[in-house]
């Protein structure tokens, strides 16, 4: 609808609102952006090779992404709340599908991370809207149910990314990962203009201090992380993690002062549920930003297999979170939360194990697959449980700001699960590849190209199996995080810790 004395959109009205079309609209922009976390794993060795680019600055291009998607996620949730929800939403996806085109369009590993930044701040502007608008559309009664759908969007785009990723690579090139979100961003855009209501805005005051304060901190420990194998550890390095990690305990302790209306209201952390799941998805940030990479090196560098193949392998994972999504929504509202979830990361940390266990040059693919199915099942018994226990007892009108504090955790966790993978596939490259003499130089970067069969290759695998042990333990600190859960309450929004926060 549009007010004709403004000419903005007016207000839809709760008569108008149809909130389940409405969540299929906002789902497809929120697939295309987090499968743009993922993607470019599967095509990481052939961008390498076509653009000359070593194996640190390749993963910059998800770095990038990541650390760009990541800084303005909290502002831009209470910019929703105050400009209007939709409104941000299609700005952001505008701003996305433009700049996934200029990245299909470049021919420089610069420029190519120059465009994932703008990409990343588009993603940033979408995300926290989409979960805002599900919060306030959907009654109580099905909440539980919309947000476990919009959660198990997110663990099936991890999976998703890679596969599709390798098909467009060995199809069209590498430039196609990114210029098949034009026509889904077009598609996205219409649906969401006519399905996605507009609704009302809340007056804020930004926290632009701290802003600046997550930023610098979020850059300089992300930066520090991935560059510092590369410097040696130098002490400029060490100052800019140190940096980073005073500038982030500064930020909180702002958070903590301003008593005006802080980027992150501390108050939503008493809610234990909340607490616990940011914990629990910043995990899985972390394990979705970095699982991939060592296992696409291997399976192209040591398999010989093309990015279709590479990608197939994790085929079993996505085949099990598709099919575990629904049955699992369902659970959600009806089995306790620490039940289902410390389910998810033991099995999900068995099947990493046993992924790291047959990462070796003669692996059948049948090996490859038991562990990506048992992987595959935990992972789909965390995202939507996840989302939905999250979310229960969150302020109504603090919606956009508990969604950009949970998605900002969850990029906080891919940004550092990213820098720490470089780092491990740097240092382990090398440690095992330095007797190798010209093959370690041509394929110790992880290129596209496979390594011949013998002690190169073992050495190579070897070191693919030490980066993927960071993912696979990652698991164990959810696992740990989520026997803090407890069961929680059925009232909808606005419950206890709208309560406790005195607003």
């Amino acid at each position: 609808m549009t007010d004709t004395k403004s000419g903005r959109d007016a207000e839809t009205t709760p008569e108008e609102i149809r909130p389940w079309p409405a969540l299929f609209a906002l789902v497809i922009g929120f697939f295309m952006i987090l499968v743009d976390l993922t993607i470019v794993m599967v095509a990481t060795p052939t961008i390498e090779d076509e653009l000359h680019a070593s194996t640190n600055a390749v993963i910059w291009v998800s770095s990038a992404y990541m650390l760009a998607y990541a800084v303005p996620i909290l502002i831009t949730g209470r910019l929703g709340d105050r400009f209007g929800s939709k409104r941000l939403y299609m700005l952001g996806l505008a701003i996305f599908t433009l700049a996934s085109l200029w990245c299909g369009l470049t021919d420089s590993i610069e420029w190519l991370i120059a465009a994932r930044v703008v990409q990343g701040f588009g993603a940033s502007i979408m995300t926290p809207q989409t979960m805002a608008i599900i919060t306030r559309i959907f009654p109580a009664a099905t909440r539980g149910k919309a947000m476990a759908v919009w959660g198990a969007t997110a663990g099936v785009a991890m999976v998703v990314g890679p596969i599709l990723g390798g098909v467009l690579t060995d199809a069209w090139g590498w430039e196609w990962i990114f210029i098949i979100n034009v026509p889904v961003g077009v598609i996205g855009m219409i649906m969401a203009k006519i399905n996605v209501p507009t609704l009302s805005t809340h007056p804020h005051r930004f926290d632009w201090i701290g802003v600046a304060l997550s930023g610098i901190g979020l850059f300089l420990l992300a930066f520090g992380i991935q560059q510092g194998h590369q410097e040696h550890w130098a002490g400029w390095i060490i100052a800019m993690i140190v940096g980073g990690v005073a500038m982030l305990v500064v930020f909180v302790a702002w958070q903590a002062l301003n008593k005006q209306e802080p980027l992150v209201p501390l108050f939503l952390f008493k809610d234990r549920n909340f607490s616990v799941s940011t914990v629990a998805i910043t995990v899985m940030g972390s394990v979705g930003a970095s699982f991939g990479y060592p296992l696409m090196f291997y399976a192209q560098a040591v398999r010989g297999d093309s990015p279709t193949e590479a990608a197939l392998l994790l085929f079993p994972m996505a085949i099990m979170s598709l099919v575990l999504a629904g049955p699992v929504g369902k659970l959600t509202d009806r089995i306790h939360p620490r039940t289902i979830m410390g389910f998810g990361f033991a099995l999900s940390f068995i099947g990493s194990l046993a992924i790291y266990f047959v990462m070796t040059p003669d692996a059948s693919v049948w090996s490859i697959a038991i562990g990506q199915i048992v992987l595959g099942t935990g992972n789909a018994c965390i995202w939507a449980p996840t989302a939905a226990t999250a979310t229960r007892n969150l302020p109504m009108h603090l919606a956009g700001a508990g969604a950009g504090v949970y998605n900002a955790t969850r990029q906080v966790g891919s940004v550092i699960g990213s820098a720490a993978i470089a780092v491990l596939l740097d240092a382990r490259i090398a440690s095992h590849m330095a007797g190798f003499g010209s093959q370690a130089s041509v394929h110790g970067e992880a290129s596209a190209q496979q390594i011949p069969a013998g002690p190169a290759a073992d050495a190579f695998s070897r070191a693919m199996q030490d980066a993927f042990l960071m993912p696979t333990f990652v698991y164990i600190i959810g696992f740990i995080a989520v026997m803090f859960y407890v069961m929680p309450k059925h009232d909808g929004f606005g419950g206890e810790s709208a309560r406790a926060g005195g607003h």
